[in-house]
């Protein structure tokens, strides 16, 4: 009886068919480190899942692309892109780390986006059209007379990813 527990015990054997998997593990713990990496990206490039160039940090410099309406914060796994192995193994990878650069005119709010449009006393007081800059260019927006400045103008869908909206806030300038 002594000989069917031995066989059931054969069964349990903690290394059979276990040796490739150890290897494999094995392996993988020789690979070189995983590194990380910042990426400054603009307002104006996040919706466009573009490509941006990236220093590595062993120097190199490598294009990577974006995923579409990549956000703030968000990681990118560069497979193979990190520190060489010293012992041969897989190099590690790159985490990426999107940052959203301060832009000149646009404030960031969640999704919207808000912006000071300069305008006359007369433009305040008569109206007229006033240019407003967009992402993805400028739009013409007409002012009723009287307008009150106190209140941002909405351009709806103009913000972030065409997700938010974009604040146009009216300043009024005195000549000079």
């Amino acid at each position: 009886g002594g000989r069917t527990g031995g066989g059931g015990g054969r069964g349990w054997d903690p290394f059979a068919g276990s040796s490739a998997g150890g290897l494999q593990g094995r392996a993988q713990s020789f690979g070189g480190e995983d590194s990380n990496a910042t990426a400054t990206v603009t307002p104006e490039q996040a919706p466009q899942g573009g490509s941006v160039p990236l220093r590595m940090p062993s120097g190199k410099v490598l294009n990577v692309k974006l995923p579409d309406k990549v956000e703030d914060g968000q990681q990118i796994r560069l497979k193979g892109q990190g520190q060489v192995s010293p012992w041969g193994g897989e190099p590690g990878d790159t985490i990426v780390t999107v940052k959203f650069e301060r832009h000149p005119k646009f404030r960031r709010d969640g999704a919207d986006l808000r912006v000071d449009v300069p305008i006359t006393l007369y433009e305040a007081v008569l109206g007229g059209k006033v240019r407003v800059p967009t992402l993805d260019g400028s739009a013409e927006l007409t002012l009723p007379p009287n307008i009150n400045t106190a209140k941002a103008l909405r351009l709806k869908g103009k913000g972030l990813h065409g997700n938010g909206d974009l604040y146009a806030s009216l300043k009024i300038v005195l000549p000079e």
